[in-house]
C-alpha cells in the first residue's frame, strides 16, 4: 500500500504552445494563461495534485524564462514549489531523469514519481485521483506507468496505445506498443480494438527510471547526473549546471525509454482530458450556443453559425460566417477554417522566419520586477507603460543608444541616477540622459505605474548593460 505523501508530483512547465498562437506565444506560453476557468493551466495542475495524504509538495522544472511566473504562480494560490531550472531545452528524456534524481535527493531513494504536463486539462479530478492510486500500486510493484486515456473520437492528434496483459495484480496492464498519431481509418480501427490515447503523463519509481534510461541511454544519464551533482541553488531556484545539461543527447522520454523498456504498464483514466494542443480541442472542452458558436470575450454574431471565437479584448463582429475560428490579441488576428487549427505551428513558424515581432513576443512584457506594455513604436521613439510590483528593482543598468523619459501616474518611484537618489511622485516626471547609469524602484505597497518615452538612433531590449541586478540577470 502507498504510504501517506509517498507520491513526489514533478510538474513540466517549460514548453512554449505555438500551437495555440496567437494567445500563447513563446513569451508567455500558454501553461501560465488561463484559458480554461479562472486559473492557469498550472495552477490548475498544482491543484490537481495538492491532497498531502497522497501527494507530497510538487517540483516544477521549467526554463530560466519562466520562473517567477512558476513561482508566483504557486504563491497566489497557497502551494510551495520547489522550481529546477533547465538551463536549455533538451526534450522530456532529460527533463524528466532530472526532476527523478532532484525527487530522490528531497524524497529518498525509493520514492515514487508522477510526471505531469502544466498544460493539460483534466475534468474530473475525483477519477483522476483514483487512477494515480491504481498506477501508485503498479508502480510499488515494479512498473513505469503511463495515463491512457479512454478515446471519445477516432482523433489524429494523439499517439495510441496497446495495452497487453495484466501486470501483476494491480489494475494496470502490460504496454504491447506505444503507436504513433494515426490517418483517420487507422484511428477508427484503433477505437474498436480497445487503443488508449497515450497522455504523455507517468507515474514510476524514480531509480526505475534511471535504471532504464542507464540500460538504453547512458549518454543522457551521466550528462544529467552531473547536471544535478553540480546544481547550485539562484534566489530559491535550484539552477541545473548548463554545461553538463546542453551536453545530454535530446529525446522525448517515450523514445529513450517507453518504447524500449519491458518494464511499461498502463492505467485507463477514465477521467475527461484534454491536452490544449489546438484550438480545436479547447472549443471541445465547451458546449456551444444554439446556433454552434463558442465565444469568449466582447463578440457579436449576425447570421453565423458553428464558429469558435476568442478576444482578449477587440470587439469581433462576423456576419454570415460559418465553422471559422477567429482568435484576437491587442496585436495579433488569426482567422482560419476551424478545421485546420493543427496548421497553427506551421504559421507561427513562418511568422518567424518572417521576422514578426508577435510570432514570439506579447505587447505586455512580463519581467520578475513587473510588466511593459508598448503603447506606441515609431522610427525614433518607444512609449511604453511599465508597472513595477511592490518592492520590485529594475536592473542598475545603462543605455548606449537611448535617453528615457519618466513620467509617474501612479505610486512614488524611487529612481537612482549616476549615483544620486530620489523620488518621483504622481503627476512629476524625470529625464534619464543617454549614457547615464539609472534605476528604477518601487518602494510603496501600491503598483507603481509610469509612462516611459524612449528616444534614440536604436531602441531594442538588448541595449540595455545591467551592472548590477538583485534578480542574477547580469
Amino acid at each position: 500500500m502507498l504510504s501517506p505523501a509517498s507520491i513526489v508530483p514533478v510538474i513540466l512547465a517549460g514548453g512554449s504552445g505555438t500551437r495555440l498562437w496567437p494567445v500563447s506565444r513563446d513569451s508567455l506560453p500558454k501553461q501560465f494563461q488561463s484559458l480554461h476557468g479562472t486559473n492557469t493551466l498550472y495552477q490548475d495542475t498544482l491543484k490537481r495534485v495538492s491532497d498531502r495524504s497522497l501527494f507530497s509538495a510538487p517540483i516544477v522544472l521549467t526554463h530560466e524564462d519562466f520562473r517567477f511566473f512558476a513561482r508566483r504562480q504557486a504563491q497566489d494560490i497557497g502551494i510551495d514549489t520547489t522550481v529546477v531550472l533547465e538551463p536549455t531545452r533538451r526534450d522530456s528524456g532529460p527533463a524528466l531523469l532530472a526532476a527523478a534524481m532532484v525527487a530522490q535527493r528531497l524524497a529518498g531513494e525509493g520514492c515514487l514519481v508522477l510526471a505531469l504536463a502544466a498544460d493539460h486539462v483534466v475534468l474530473d479530478e475525483a477519477l483522476f485521483v483514483d487512477a494515480c492510486r491504481a498506477a501508485g500500486r503498479a508502480a510499488s510493484d515494479g512498473h513505469i506507468v503511463t495515463f491512457g486515456i479512454t478515446p471519445t473520437e477516432p482523433s489524429t492528434a494523439y499517439g495510441y496505445i496497446r495495452p497487453g496483459s495484466a501486470a501483476g495484480t494491480s489494475e494496470a496492464r502490460k504496454v504491447d506498443a506505444f503507436v504513433e498519431k494515426p490517418d483517420t481509418v487507422t484511428a477508427a480501427r484503433y477505437l474498436a480494438e480497445g487503443y488508449l490515447w497515450n497522455s504523455g503523463n507517468f507515474l514510476f519509481p524514480a531509480s526505475l527510471l534511471i535504471e532504464e534510461a542507464e540500460r538504453f541511454e547512458p549518454a543522457i544519464v551521466a550528462a544529467v547526473r552531473e547536471a544535478v551533482e553540480l546544481s547550485v541553488e539562484d534566489l530559491g531556484f535550484i539552477r541545473l549546471d548548463a554545461k553538463a545539461f546542453a551536453d545530454s543527447p535530446a529525446k522525448s522520454i517515450d523514445y529513450a525509454v517507453m518504447e524500449k523498456t519491458t518494464r511499461a504498464a498502463v492505467v485507463e483514466g477514465k477521467f475527461r482530458w484534454s491536452d490544449i494542443g489546438s484550438w480545436d480541442a479547447l472549443r471541445a472542452l465547451e458546449p456551444g450556443d444554439a446556433a454552434g458558436n463558442v465565444t469568449h470575450g466582447p463578440v457579436t454574431l449576425l447570421d453565423s453559425t458553428n464558429n469558435y471565437i476568442h478576444t482578449d479584448g477587440p470587439l469581433v463582429a462576423t456576419v454570415g460566417v460559418d465553422n471559422l475560428a477567429v482568435v484576437a490579441t491587442e496585436d495579433a488576428v488569426l482567422v482560419m477554417p476551424a478545421s485546420r487549427s493543427q496548421d497553427v505551428k506551421a504559421l507561427v513558424a513562418k511568422l518567424k522566419s518572417d521576422r514578426h515581432n508577435a510570432a514570439s513576443e506579447h505587447l505586455k512584457a512580463h519581467r520578475p520586477w513587473g510588466t511593459y506594455q508598448t503603447i506606441c513604436r515609431g522610427e525614433r521613439f518607444h512609449v511604453k507603460k511599465i508597472v513595477v510590483e511592490p518592492g520590485g528593482r529594475l536592473s542598475l543598468q545603462k543605455h548606449y543608444h537611448r535617453a528615457e523619459h519618466w513620467i509617474v501616474v501612479k505610486g512614488t518611484a524611487e529612481v537612482t541616477l549616476d549615483g544620486r537618489v530620489f523620488e518621483v511622485r504622481e503627476n512629476e516626471s524625470t529625464y534619464l540622459p543617454l549614457g547615464g547609469v539609472h534605476r528604477l524602484a518601487n518602494p510603496g505597497k501600491i503598483p507603481l505605474e509610469l509612462i516611459e518615452v524612449q528616444t534614440g538612433s536604436y531602441l531594442g531590449e538588448d541595449d540595455i548593460v545591467r551592472l548590477e541586478d538583485v534578480y542574477n540577470r547580469s
